[in-house]
């Protein structure tokens, strides 16, 4: 009988390195291939970073309460924040769709104003795509092209003991306002004559529907001549990320749970869902903030940076990943993230 291995067993990142670790790079001009938030291409003036993601109806979106046209403007934000994390500028983005004949015209009018919004954001130029039909829901495809120089490139794999850990902005927000959003949702599927009650969240709930990608942080570390030595964008959970980085540049990481910015509102529908707020932080995903680490020469322009935050230290391997807790506990720090091939979905 042919051995059949559930993709489970290996989860998003073990699938990719295992169906790509007998890829080779042939071409010089290949700088990095898979493994970090985009590609990388030499050119002769300058490098072109590429990113491409999928988003799927039922499994990255709800129709149920993600507008089209914040779904068009966040299909392109998350896409924009890959390119962002390797301290790149973005300039271009295809964007292709599969979906039912239950989408109208209008539907798809709704869907290319949040794209198109996303574009004039972000000075970026929407260049092609493809769209075909589908038997079910729509799909989503965003291929996103970038430029840097190649000495301002950053990897996930730079961080060495002693770098600062710092990110852009607060955490769980999205996360929560998520929870918002699914309950109301079984309310509604209850009874839809109930007039949703989002409790004027509003700042959890746009975090969720409607991201922003950190551009202003990428632009200040090229007008101060920063370059991060690592950095990742907070897709799945700072506990992921810092992982991926410690992971990648062979190093141990220790964050301080009281550094770790979370929003007020965040904080308060944490404790009302009976969730900690640290715990949601850590693993809720979707933040679309950057998390990376700096040379300590550049501590005070960090510290002076608009939207930064500190929150811990790159230390050796063998000092494992730690969270120094509030109480003055330290805990290993488990990456529990999103299950990408939930089996319940």
């Amino acid at each position: 009988m042919e051995k059949r291995t559930d993709v489970n067993e290996l989860g998003e990142f073990g699938l990719i390195e295992h169906l790509t670790k007998g890829i080779t790079l042939k071409h010089a001009s290949t700088i990095k291939g898979i493994g970090d938030d985009a590609a990388v291409i030499k050119g002769d003036r300058a490098c072109t970073v590429i990113s491409t993601d999928l988003l799927v109806e039922g499994i990255h979106f709800d129709l149920i309460y993600a507008p089209l046209k914040h779904l068009g403007y966040k299909s392109i934000v998350v896409n924009l924040s890959d390119i962002y994390a390797m301290n790149a500028i973005p300039e271009q983005v295809t964007v292709s769709l599969a979906l039912s004949n239950r989408f109208s015209v209008e539907a798809l009018e709704e869907l290319y104003a949040g794209i198109e919004a996303a574009c004039k954001m972000y000075n970026v130029d929407l260049i092609g795509g493809d769209t075909t039909s589908s038997p079910k829901g729509l799909t989503i495809s965003v291929t996103a092209i970038g430029k840097v120089a190649e000495e301002k490139i950053t990897f996930r794999s730079g961080a060495k003991p002693g770098d600062i850990v710092c990110i852009t902005g607060d955490l769980g927000a999205a996360y929560l306002g998520l929870q918002i959003l699914e309950r109301e949702k079984q309310v509604f599927l209850s009874g839809p004559d109930v007039k949703p009650d989002l409790e004027q969240r509003n700042y959890i709930i746009e975090k969720q529907l409607k991201p922003e990608a950190a551009k202003d942080a990428v632009l200040h570390f090229h007008k101060e001549n920063i370059v991060p030595t690592s950095m990742i964008d907070i897709s799945d959970g700072l506990a992921s990320e810092i992982f991926h980085i410690c992971k990648h540049s062979k190093v141990g990481a220790y964050i301080e749970e009281a550094k770790v910015p979370i929003h007020p509102e965040a904080e308060e529908m944490a404790l009302k869902f009976k969730l900690d707020p640290i715990t949601c932080a850590l693993n809720g995903g979707e933040d679309y903030e950057l998390l990376f680490t700096i040379d300590p020469e550049h501590l005070e322009k960090i510290r002076y940076m608009p939207g930064a935050y500190i929150i811990g230290e790159i230390t050796h391997k063998k000092d494992g990943i730690k969270l120094h807790t509030s109480g003055g506990n330290i805990h290993d720090i488990k990456a529990q993230g999103w299950v990408h091939f939930d089996p319940n979905r």
